[in-house]
Order: C-alpha cells, then sequence, then structure tokens
C-alpha cells in the first residue's frame, strides 16, 4: 500500500453542512460527559488511511467501472473488538485472498481486494429498542455505539467506544498490512491458504486450481522471471459510514493537495437507510474525496439513482461512486435494468456491484437470522444475465462473509441445515457466508467472468 503526504486537521467549514440537515441511525450520547473529549481525541489522532492510498484505490475502481478489473469486497457483517485477534483477521484475509485467486485465475481479470474491515462497528437497525421478558432497552447498533449484553449498562450509548473503534481499526490495519506485504500473500503459497478447504472432495476443483498456479509460477520461475508482483497484495478497507460524528471527526486535508480526505478507510459506502438526497449522509459523504458506494434496494428509481450521482459525482468522475445494489433474488432481474439503462444513457460511469446478501434475510424455522446459499447465488447469477443483456459492465461483489466454519447461511456443496446454528452460528448482527460457502461463491462468479471474456 502506498503512503500519502502528511495530512493536518480539516477545517473546512463545509464539512459541517451536515449538522443542520436531517439525519437518521445515530447514537444518542450528545449530552454524554464523554462526548466532547472523544472528539477532540479522534480529532488529533493519526489518520487510519493516506491519501495517497485513496487516490490509488479511486484509479483501481474505474478500471473496474470500465470492464478492466473487478472489485472482491467482503468481510464481517458487523465486527467486533473482541473478534479483533490476529487469527481471526488472518483468517478472513486469507479467504479473500483464496477467492481473488479464483477470480484472477480463472476469468482473467485483475480483482481489487477490499476488505468490510478496520472501522465495520456500527450498524443501522430497524428499531431504536429491543425487548426481552418484558425489558426494553436500547438495540445494538455495533460495538462503536454499544454491547451486545442485554443489561442497561452494556445498551448504554458510550462515546468512548468511538476511540476504542479507531484503536481497534488501528491495530487491525497494521495486521492487515503485514499480512499483504510481508509475505503472507505470496501467491507460492496458494496451497498453504488452501488448508481446510480442499480436506472436503466436493471442493477438489480448488486444489486442482491451486496445481496449475503452481505449474504456472514454476514455469515463471524457470524462465526467471520477477516474483515480485506475486509477493505481496494491495489491500484496501472499507466500511458503511453511518456515524457521522466519528468520520467527521477523522476527516484530514490533505497537505498536496488541500482536499479533504475521510481517513478512517479507503472506501465508504452509504446505506440504504441513510441515503435519502437531503440526507446529513449524503451531503458528508459528497464532500471528501474519498470513493463513495450507495446501497440500493428495490425500492430504488432511475430518478433516484440518477439524482445520487449529480449528488456524489457531480463531475462524472470514474472510480468515483459505485452503486451496490442488493435487491434480492426474486427482485433483480425485473428491477436492476431500467437502472442499470438509463444510469447508462445518462453517461456517468460508475461502477455497478451487487450484494446477494442483504436482499435474501430469512428467518429460519428454528428462529434463527439466515440466508439460503440458493437465493444468494440466483442473485449473484441474475446480476451477471441482466448486465451480458445490456453489454454493460458487472464490475463487483460485496460479501458478508468469514473466515471461520460457522454455521450461518443455508446450504451450500457442504450443506448447512438449521440444527447447525445451535453450535455454529456467532453473528451478533447478519449471517455471513461461512469460508467454503465464500469459495463456492468466486467459483460461481468466475465462471461468469470467463464467460463474458
Amino acid at each position: 500500500m502506498l503512503s500519502g503526504a502528511a495530512a493536518t486537521s480539516a477545517s473546512h467549514p463545509e464539512l459541517d453542512n451536515w449538522r443542520s440537515l436531517p439525519i437518521s441511525q445515530q447514537p444518542s450520547w450528545r449530552g454524554d460527559p464523554g462526548y466532547d473529549a472523544a472528539i477532540a481525541e479522534l480529532s488529533m489522532v493519526p489518520p487510519l488511511v493516506f491519501a495517497g492510498e485513496v487516490d490509488v484505490l479511486r484509479g483501481r475502481l474505474a478500471e473496474a467501472a470500465q470492464g478492466r478489473a473487478f472489485l472482491l469486497q467482503g468481510g464481517d457483517c458487523a465486527e467486533t473488538f473482541e473478534a479483533a485477534t490476529a487469527d481471526k483477521i488472518s483468517a478472513r484475509v486469507r479467504t479473500l485472498l483464496q477467492m481473488a485467486v479464483v477470480l484472477t485465475y480463472g476469468a482473467s481479470v485483475p480483482v481489487i481486494k477490499m476488505g468490510r474491515m478496520a472501522g465495520q462497528f456500527a450498524k443501522p437497525r430497524s428499531s431504536n429498542d429491543e425487548t426481552r421478558n418484558g425489558v426494553t432497552l436500547p438495540a445494538y447498533r455495533g460495538d462503536m455505539v454499544n454491547g451486545y449484553d442485554f443489561t442497561p449498562e452494556s445498551r448504554r450509548h458510550d462515546p468512548a467506544r468511538m476511540v476504542r473503534a479507531y484503536h481497534t481499526s488501528a491495530s487491525t490495519l497494521n495486521l492487515i498490512r503485514a499480512f499483504t506485504q510481508g509475505g503472507f500473500a505470496d501467491l507460492r503459497l496458494v496451497h498453504h491458504w488452501n488448508k481446510g478447504f480442499t480436506s472436503n472432495p466436493s471442493h477438489s476443483r480448488y486444489e486442482s486450481l491451486a496445481r496449475e498456479i503452481d505449474r504456472a509460477v514454476r514455469f515463471m520461475d524457470a524462465c526467471g522471471a520477477d516474483f515480485e508482483a506475486l509477493k505481496r497484495v494491495e489491500f484496501f478497507a472499507s466500511h458503511e459510514a453511518l456515524l457521522l460524528d466519528y468520520e467527521r471527526a477523522l476527516t484530514r486535508v490533505d497537505s498536496r493537495t488541500g482536499q479533504p480526505y475521510d481517513t478512517s478507510g479507503h472506501f465508504l459506502w452509504i446505506g440504504e437507510r441513510t441515503r435519502d438526497l437531503d440526507s446529513a449522509h449524503v451531503d458528508f459523504l459528497s464532500r471528501v474525496r474519498n470513493p463513495i458506494g450507495v446501497k440500493l434496494g428495490p425500492s430504488t428509481s432511475a430518478e433516484d439513482a440518477l439524482a445520487l450521482i449529480d449528488r456524489l459525482d457531480p463531475n462524472r468522475e470514474p472510480g468515483r461512486l459505485t452503486f451496490i445494489t442488493r435487491m434480492g433474488a426474486r427482485n433483480i432481474r425485473e428491477k436492476l435494468p431500467s437502472l442499470v439503462e438509463k444510469v447508462t444513457a445518462s453517461g456517468a460511469q460508475v461502477l455497478w456491484v451487487t450484494d446477494p446478501m442483504h436482499g435474501n434475510t430469512v428467518t429460519s424455522p428454528n428462529g434463527y437470522k439466515t440466508r439460503n446459499f440458493d437465493d444468494v447465488m440466483d442473485e449473484v447469477r441474475g446480476f451477471f444475465e441482466v448486465h451480458d443483456s445490456l453489454g454493460t459492465f458487472p464490475g463487483g461483489l460485496h460479501v458478508e462473509m468469514t473466515g471461520d466454519d460457522v454455521a450461518e447461511c443455508l446450504g451450500g456443496a457442504d450443506p448447512v441445515d438449521q440444527e447447525a446454528f445451535v453450535e455454529g452460528y456467532e453473528s451478533v448482527c447478519d449471517p455471513r457466508l461461512n469460508h467454503m460457502q465464500s469459495l463456492e461463491m468466486a467459483f460461481l462468479v468466475a465462471g461468469a467472468l470467463s464467460r463474458r471474456s
């Protein structure tokens, strides 16, 4: 990852316009005695990412928007402080690297690797409160806001958690940089990444692919090829920019250009619940130089999409704006075509990415929030079918996944059933694809990309 120029604290007055606009999904901590201290500390700490890295990513995403690369974005639905361990972080990174190898080798396309990591500590909720056995407490909004335990102390909105989220993100990024730049991501370790996956006979095609990569690498070695490009990878961090107190405090002005960058992550997105055109979230993110994503659900009209482009990407800059569609398997083929057609006709070069997770959430008969893997896969197929029919570029995949062998989504080649949830369900928010399901999806996407090329 490239380092950027030094940054100073942001003081542009326009960056605070959001404070006078309608805002939703925010904690009730403004009157807390620790609020001012937390904001003051976050305003002074070093940036988590650098402006130069953000600029590199914008260029990579521009390539994907023009069909010359593919974005792979994945990670936890909601990170937790407790799970920010070396083992769990390395497992997520390893799984993303495996998925990227499948995509790169299977489809002969450069893959931009991006984690929902080092900042995904806050989640929007459909209700402000949760009731259990007649007791009502604030809903869990992610570790940046409150705790998961159902007690008044745990569920209190605590601004000091923003500072802890910053430090946890910093240590996570340090570890990711060590993994991706220090030899862990060396393509010659592809067999090492496979451990735990190829032990399942139903996934022998992954081992077959790894052998082909080994053969190609040995050939390059015999030819005296330079392996530097195989030893390390670019890896970018992203999260939903939900808590504007946190995002604003971490915004810095780049000393090279005088432009503001939100240094909490390389790529930030606006959720389906917070994308109203005149909302605080759209206004704030319109003013920073980071690449921006917007989640679009099945109720999104073409007029909505065009208005968002005007606000977030008025200069029509490739790589600036990504539309992450979350339609659901039943809606994708019906709802997506008109959006893509009208946005394309407008001349905007947005990057189209599919999120096949959020539109397919159901409740299992035994009461767990889950997703059927077949529905998730069908939405991915529908996404590619729509773009194939329109001659446009299906530019990326956005998934909630983990590197662990959890049981949270039903189905898959090594099927998970609802009884497995009792022992294997670990998510504190939304269900994630496990290691094997993630790789199974990568093969589907690689096949679809290969057919296009």
